[in-house]
């Protein structure tokens, strides 16, 4: 299953067609902030089929940002009986924020918005198609 973290529905649905594209029948779920998508994974920690095996998060977002959901998760993840890729999803080329990134050990990857076609298509190539269960 993949999630999809972001407030901004074109990048969720441009992400979800290039999921799509590249992987037929992947489970997707999407949540506009992270409170939400947190709430859910609170409710779901027991049940590994509902926790995603991947997660798209955006930076900024209300209520919820990117940053806050991270310290949030790293909090329950042990709770969570399963490995959960996280790839920080963002337009922001700060530096500051790549290198907070690449401290966290819950983010698996700073990836930069938007992301190209042959970007994607590598992503899905380099990365195991285990982690993409239907």
């Amino acid at each position: 299953m993949i999630g999809i973290i972001d407030d901004d529905i074109i990048y969720q649905f441009t992400l979800m067609k290039i999921i799509n594209d590249n992987k037929p029948g992947a489970r997707i779920i999407t949540f506009p902030n992270g409170k939400k998508a947190m709430q859910y994974l609170k409710d779901n920690k027991a049940t590994n089929e509902n926790i995603p095996d991947v997660i798209f998060l955006d930076l900024h977002m209300p209520i919820m940002d990117g940053w806050q959901f991270i310290d949030e998760y790293a909090r329950i993840k042990i709770e969570i009986e399963k490995k959960v890729n996280i790839f920080m999803w963002s337009s922001s080329v700060d530096p500051v924020h790549m290198e907070r990134a690449s401290k966290k050990s819950e983010i698996s990857k700073y990836i930069t918005k938007p992301m190209q076609l042959e970007e994607v298509k590598k992503f899905f190539d380099n990365f195991e198609s285990s982690y993409f269960l239907l």
